[in-house]
């Protein structure tokens, strides 16, 4: 009976393992686009938290004022990040059915 038991356990984990994977190649697929300084800075990061594009408006560019620009590219990176965490553990918890497993989900920000 123990090893039954043992065996059924290992088979869940395995398929848990299994959707999990699954999920991380869907997360690679979707994005997140995120803009600060009413849309002058433009980021997309994919699921698995890469960031694909930055695009920056001519205006902001033009002003040539540095400190406004490192702070909008700075502002849209963490909030793509932290955007792409909850994507992830909204999609990791259809899983899981809500359990958080120890090492399975990031650290929250909050």
């Amino acid at each position: 009976m123990f090893d039954k038991g043992w065996t059924g356990l290992f088979k869940q984990a395995t398929q848990m393992q299994s959707k999990l994977a699954e999920i991380q190649e869907g997360l690679a697929e979707k994005t997140i686009e995120v803009s600060t300084g009413g849309g002058m800075v433009k980021v997309v990061a994919n699921g698995l938290n890469e960031i694909i594009s930055v695009k920056i408006d001519d205006e902001l560019i033009n002003m040539n004022d540095r400190e406004v620009l490192e702070d909008l590219i700075t502002g849209a990176v963490n909030e793509a990040t932290k955007k792409v965490k909850e994507m992830a553990q909204e999609e990791m918890t259809k899983v899981t059915g809500g359990v958080k497993i120890p090492g399975l989900f990031p650290p929250s920000a909050e």
